[in-house]
């Protein structure tokens, strides 16, 4: 009998909680071992990294058959992973479309953080640093650059004298909108593509210093002169469901200037529900003042709105009537569309909706008012 839907995510769930924590206590290697260990092993690492470079040409060729052959296809797990990566190309793809964009190359850069291999298995840590480059079809020789940073949880095993995935776990970008059905995407494009570049050089200082702050700790989407790593002076909250208003909080604070009080506040490890949870946080700057709306809701409604946005503006994402996540706006590319960059998934001037555009999420264009 076929599992329904829910079932079956329910199974890959909890599986994926084994699977990580299967990981961390098997894996549980220091850093300078391991990477002594995997770097022995020239097998293993040139794998790993023709992993990621098979999946980004497999985006840019749209060359299923090549992606298929790294993963364990005739295993429960292996086939699960494989067919997300497969919904993943036609979802980028898709928003590439929309956006009258071609992705015109995808460099990866591998951090091997922890590693165990053994015998015919291997589980790895891997903090993986992406840039993603575009161009606007009317507009080739005027190259953008985003960086997502993506950290990943897995096994292969050898099979036949080749290495596969038969597991993975990663906090993927685009898991929140694989799709991009329903929408106006010609009319859209049309839009995009007519608009010009704007000149963000006369923005205040304090946005200036939010811009800095975000791209300088924005952890694995970082460039690698920072180091991959968030400020070290605050807590990392991704355990506890996610840190992305807790970035958006110091980068209004530490570069944007906004003075902490009794409602939005952090000391010592420990951070009020406004500076740390996103729907809290995107009330408490609507409500103090600090911040005002542009426009509200889905994509096709908001999105001609969001060239009105300036670094240390935010967009607010909602789902089912919550808002689940922060970006803080840090720029804008060739067209004038504006660039965020966040915490969770570790994005760094990344289109604002790109992972977003799903027909179910509804928006918020927020002005801070500096």
């Amino acid at each position: 009998m076929q599992l329904s839907k829910l079932k079956r995510n329910s199974i890959i769930f909890i599986n994926v909680i084994i699977f990580t924590l299967v990981y961390s206590l098997v894996g549980g290697i220091s850093e300078e071992k391991v990477l002594a260990d995997v770097n022995s092993d020239n097998e293993i690492v040139s794998f790993l990294e023709n992993i990621f470079t098979i999946r980004n040409k497999a985006i840019l060729s749209q060359d299923l058959e090549s992606l298929e052959s790294i993963y364990a296809t005739d295993t429960k797990f292996g086939q699960w992973a494989y067919e997300y990566e497969q919904r993943k190309v036609k979802y980028i793809n898709n928003w590439a479309e929309k956006q009258g964009v071609n992705f015109t190359d995808i460099i990866p850069k591998l951090v091997i953080r922890k590693s165990k291999v053994r015998d015919d298995k291997g589980y790895f840590n891997i903090l993986c640093n992406t840039e993603y480059k575009y161009v606007y079809k009317d507009q080739p020789d005027k190259v953008n650059s985003s960086r997502i940073g993506t950290y990943h949880s897995l096994q292969l095993t050898k099979k036949d004298g080749e290495w596969i995935i038969t597991k993975e776990w990663y906090t993927d970008p685009f898991a929140d909108s694989l799709s991009l059905e329903d929408i106006k995407a010609d009319a859209i494009k049309e839009y995009i593509n007519s608009e010009q570049p704007r000149d963000l050089s006369n923005i205040s200082d304090r946005r200036k210093k939010a811009l800095e702050y975000a791209e300088k700790y924005c952890g694995a989407a970082t460039c690698e002169e920072y180091g991959y790593k968030y400020n070290k002076q605050y807590r990392n909250f991704n355990p506890q469901g996610g840190d992305c208003a807790n970035f958006a909080s110091q980068i209004l604070h530490e570069g944007g200037q906004f003075k902490k009080n009794s409602t939005w506040n952090y000391s010592k490890g420990s951070a009020s529900g406004p500076w740390v949870n996103a729907d809290k946080f995107t009330y408490y700057m609507l409500n103090s003042g600090r911040a005002s709306v542009i426009a509200h809701g889905n994509y096709e409604k908001v999105y001609k709105a969001s060239y009105k946005l300036l670094p240390g503006d935010f967009v607010a994402y909602e789902k089912k009537g919550d808002i689940t996540h922060i970006s803080v706006v840090t720029g804008a590319d060739s067209k004038g569309y504006s660039l965020v960059t966040c915490h969770n998934t570790d994005r760094n001037n990344v289109p604002w909706d790109l992972g977003w555009s799903d027909k179910k999420i509804k928006f918020w264009i927020i002005r801070v008012n500096y």
